[in-house]
């Protein structure tokens, strides 16, 4: 009798029917992963090969959820590479925060008029308070090791800007502030460096924000990049120091509304002739010229142009090849979209520390994606603006 079958005629005896199938499907599964290691390796375990290819390195475990209940798998870890079994389906932490959120506002009785039908749909009926919390617990720890890992070297860009989103709190439902911090360090990397939750984007809250990144190691932030919010301009003057651009695409939107709309693409055109200059010094001129050439007839909309000249002409004076990239918080903006296209699904949030939760995972998935896509800036030109050699951030563990 071989070995597999003396241990399935063991588990028939000691296993009542309850624990059965749960015990037989475990036992298959660990013998397929086996098998697959077998192969990936070039040897069985223990065995001396010419042939072996690479070398087990110890185990993993996982929770298994399976409709005869929760099978406990040791995962095969590798030397070189890394191995998942083909026959579970691989969660990415932003998906697996959703589940979370979406689990933690049924269990609480507190769901929108989709929770029901989303909770169902992903088989967890049922679902217990202690199991959310482990859930809910494993997400946590990950998720804060990300936001708050030490900031280390200069970050020449840094863009900000905030989303809002619904919450419940003391029995009311309220619009709260969810504020991002993206920039590109000296090595030309672009990261993901804070979020925070709060109830407006009043001065206040962007000042503790700020500090908080400053307290964590940012600096040599040449220019930061957001709309015209007023508490986050003071904010960035006192804690910051840096230039400011205020975004080009969010000042255009402002100034248009004051032209008709059959002179929005010509005024549009107009403006844009100063953007399309070499140096800060012809474009200045250039946006005095067009201010000049509509004042008698669109007076408020040159004034506006006089207003902000300064501001949304900052980005000129740093190098050409970076200002398609730092006009605006476009980078930014497409974030932001993201986050609202997965948070709609909840709805309405149990409370805020469900809302970092889930786009604190989301900017972590980010985050590892552009750490593997080739560089935002280039060095050559991050050298002239960057105060002290390239380093980077840390690497997270998985």
């Amino acid at each position: 009798m071989t070995n597999d079958e003396m241990t399935l005629q063991g588990l028939l005896e000691k296993s009542s029917d309850a624990s059965l199938l749960r015990e037989m499907i475990g036992f298959a599964a660990q013998r397929l992963m086996e098998l697959e290691t077998d192969v990936l390796c070039g040897a069985a375990h223990g065995e001396r090969s010419p042939d072996r290819l690479n070398q087990r390195n110890g185990f993993r475990d996982r929770d298994w959820e399976t409709r005869a209940g929760t099978v406990e798998l040791r995962i095969p870890k590798l030397r070189k590479g890394s191995y998942f079994p083909g026959f579970l389906e691989p969660r990415r932490t932003a998906e697996k925060a959703l589940t979370a959120v979406i689990q933690e506002a049924y269990v609480h009785g507190i769901s929108t008029r989709s929770v029901d039908e989303l909770v169902q749909a992903m088989g967890c009926s049922g679902i217990s308070k202690s199991q959310v919390s482990r859930l809910c617990g494993e997400i946590d720890e990950r998720v804060q090791a990300f936001l708050n890992r030490p900031i280390e070297g200069d970050w020449p860009y840094l863009w900000l800007d905030a989303t809002y989103m619904k919450v419940r709190e003391q029995g009311r439902i309220v619009s709260v502030a969810v504020i991002v911090a993206v920039a590109v360090n000296s090595d030309g990397r672009r990261e993901v460096l804070g979020l925070a939750v709060g109830p407006s984007e009043a001065e206040t809250f962007w000042i503790e924000f700020l500090r908080g990144l400053a307290r964590r190691g940012l600096r040599g932030v040449k220019l930061v990049i957001s709309d015209a919010h007023e508490g986050l301009k003071a904010a960035i003057a006192r804690v910051l120091h840096a230039s400011w651009q205020r975004c080009r695409v969010h000042f255009m939107r402002n100034v248009l509304a004051h032209a008709g709309k059959s002179q929005r693409r010509i005024v549009s055109a107009w403006i844009g002739t100063a953007f399309a200059q070499d140096d800060a010094d012809a474009a200045r001129k250039q946006w005095r010229d067009v201010a000049d050439q509509l004042r008698p007839r669109v007076p408020k909309l040159a004034a506006l142009m006089d207003e902000a000249e300064a501001d949304v002409l900052a980005f000129m004076a740093f190098p050409k090849d970076h200002r398609i990239k730092i006009h605006s918080t476009n980078p930014l903006e497409r974030l932001n979209g993201e986050i609202k296209r997965r948070t709609d699904v909840v709805g309405i949030f149990p409370n805020e520390q469900a809302i970092v939760r889930l786009v604190g995972a989301i900017l972590l998935e980010q985050n590892d994606e552009w750490a593997v896509q080739r560089r935002y800036m280039s060095l050559e030109t991050l050298g002239t603006v960057s105060d002290t050699a390239s380093i980077s951030l840390p690497a997270v563990a998985a």
